[in-house]
């Protein structure tokens, strides 16, 4: 018992350990902290508040929302409340501040005053209707943007779109390759669909400068193409690590020990929506396995659909595959030089017993005879 506390204790702070040390998590998040702003740059948001409103949680819009509302009944309520106690004679049955405020929420709301109404005697309530009324206008067409930008957040799409829970590195059709999963969860396409990848690392340069989440682009390839993808189905993505790729010097053994981030990028413009959005998910070296391949995931019924079985999405098996980038090398140049060696010894048609040697001089006269 204690040896398994003491196991689950080391895997939760393992886990924290890996959650801070990542960039990006793998819901897609970006794990970043700004600090030192000048006042100036909290101005700028201030100056894009609309935008500002819109990426705040839902429960500040809601507060807002409320806020903006009944702040504006209340503010307009001692309005009038000073209104009828300075001139009874401009307002009917406003006598009291709760009145009052009855009176501001029926005059912005429009939902009908009762008894209570302006007396037409006082030009100036006029005017003051007339403004309650327009920032009321101005009130709701706000409101009612954010929270239609809100809603309709692309990334609120990205949400059903997923990828494995790791990557894996094995052979594919004779090369050596990084191999991930992404899926759509919805039956409605995201179209112009493009896959990339960075590599987020530490490097010191020749000058002895050390950059911090120094950024290697990282290509992705769905059968060779890598835009305009046909993301109907869950797709596997392959990234061939060869002498471009910074995979390149990694092996079985080092793998683990190596010190990155690979962040995935999914572009693409919603079917539905005619909006863009973006998925992204990060893998760190513990995240990766050496030798294994996902299992397969899509099959055909007795009916004629296709049937993606989800229950395999993130599982693998392992499978044969070189310790290292250079082993497979150098295996597939041996392999070629067997090929071409036993290309080279292989029997000509003249060295089978079973083919008949026909003189061309001979069959040329026979034809002319």
């Amino acid at each position: 018992m204690l040896q398994f506390v003491q196991r689950h204790i080391h895997d939760h702070l393992t886990e924290r350990r890996i959650r801070r040390t990542r960039l990006v998590t793998k819901d897609g998040r970006c794990n970043i902290e700004f600090g030192n702003i000048e006042y100036h740059n909290h101005f700028a948001f201030l100056v894009d508040f609309f935008t500002t409103i819109v990426e705040i949680r839902w429960r500040f819009v809601l507060l807002l929302f409320i806020a903006s509302f009944t702040g504006s009944w209340f503010i307009f309520s001692l309005l009038w409340y000073w209104i009828a106690q300075s001139n009874g004679n401009c307002i009917e049955h406003v006598n009291c501040l709760t009145t009052a405020f009855l009176y501001s929420l029926e005059t912005q709301t429009t939902i009908g005053y009762g008894k209570r109404a302006l007396t037409g005697h006082c030009p100036g309530t006029v005017a003051i209707i007339v403004v309650q009324s327009l920032i009321g206008v101005f009130i709701n067409c706000f409101m009612c943007g954010v929270i239609l930008a809100k809603i309709s957040l692309p990334k609120k799409r990205a949400k059903t779109v997923t990828f494995s829970d790791t990557a894996v590195i094995c052979q594919n059709k004779g090369r050596l390759c990084l191999v991930i999963r992404v899926a759509n969860l919805r039956k409605t396409l995201l179209i112009r669909s493009q896959i990339y990848g960075k590599l987020l690392r530490t490097t010191v340069t020749p000058d002895s400068e050390t950059i911090i989440l120094d950024q290697v682009g990282i290509d992705f390839a769905v059968d060779a193409v890598k835009d305009n993808l046909f993301f109907v189905c869950p797709l596997t993505l392959y990234h061939v690590i060869d002498n471009a790729s910074p995979f390149y010097d990694m092996t079985a053994d080092t793998l683990q020990q190596q010190n990155f981030e690979l962040v995935v990028f999914l572009d693409g413009t919603a079917e539905s929506t005619s909006s863009a959005c973006q998925v992204r998910t990060s893998f760190i070296p513990q995240e990766v396995q050496w030798g294994y391949s996902f299992l397969p995931i899509i099959s055909r019924t007795k009916s004629g659909k296709y049937r993606v079985d989800f229950s395999n999405f993130s599982r693998t098996v392992p499978v044969t595959t070189p310790h290292c980038v250079h082993c497979f090398q150098s295996d597939l140049g041996q392999c070629n030089n067997n090929n071409n060696q036993n290309n080279h010894h292989k029997k000509l048609g003249i060295d089978n017993p079973r083919f008949e040697v026909i003189d061309v001089q001979d069959t040329m006269d026979v034809t002319r005879m």
